[in-house]
């Protein structure tokens, strides 16, 4: 398996919805790859997004490579972006204000603590019994699909990538980066002591998405060392 994905565009109705879906978990786009995506011709691709463009839900960027006409990519733009859920954005941002000012900075720390227990009791039950790393991956990704990450694996030639194509509680991470920290180390814990896990883009330092990247350790047997 060189790929997974849970997040199907097909399944929206509006074509419009399906249209940023799919530059949402794939990134900018060119009007032929979008046309193709979508079974219609490149001029029927266009209308779709200058009509979406309009609506300023995506922009179109003008990219020069080499001799010729400058490719056009189409990715989503801020409002676009914000078309995803983020888990009631403002009124987190505003708890956790108040837990800070009212209870202190530890008491928030603690309360992040107990989210990162309690996430990480939920995931290791649901893959206790998957040896494989492929199948760890894929159950995760599933997890997190319905947690609304829009999540899914790749194989990178020895290494796997475990991509997260939108962040529901970006609000409250850019405010506490430890949610992230704690996000990360469930991650190494759930995945086994077997493996590295590195994330290498992050939403909230301005990726588009976050990229984690995992590496099986490289174990040296006893009787082979110098």
């Amino acid at each position: 398996m060189e790929n997974y994905n849970f997040t199907d565009h097909r399944k929206l109705k509006s074509t419009h919805d399906q249209m940023m879906m799919f530059l949402k978990m794939r990134g900018a786009q060119p009007a032929s790859v979008i046309a193709k995506e979508f079974g219609m011709t490149g001029e029927g691709a266009r209308l779709h997004l200058l009509k979406m463009i309009n609506e300023k839900v995506i922009k179109a960027e003008h990219l020069l490579k080499g001799i010729g006409r400058p490719m056009t990519l189409y990715s989503l733009t801020k409002k676009g972006h914000a078309c995803f859920p983020d888990s009631h954005a403002e009124l987190t941002t505003q708890i956790l204000t108040s837990i800070k000012a009212l209870l202190g900075e530890e008491a928030l720390n603690r309360i992040i603590l107990d989210r990162e227990k309690t996430t990480f009791a939920r995931y290791i039950e649901d893959l206790k019994n998957l040896n494989d790393m492929e199948d760890k991956l894929t159950c995760l990704a599933e997890i997190r699909v319905r947690e609304g990450y829009m999540a899914e694996w790749q194989k990178d030639h020895s290494n796997y990538l475990f991509i997260e194509n939108h962040c529901p509680i970006c609000a409250a991470a850019a405010k506490c980066p430890e949610f992230c920290h704690s996000e990360l180390k469930n991650f190494r814990q759930v995945l086994g002591k077997d493996v590295q896990v590195e994330r290498n883009d992050h939403i909230i330092k301005g990726a588009r998405r976050c990229v984690y990247t995992i590496t099986r350790k490289m174990v040296i047997h006893p009787d082979l060392s110098p």
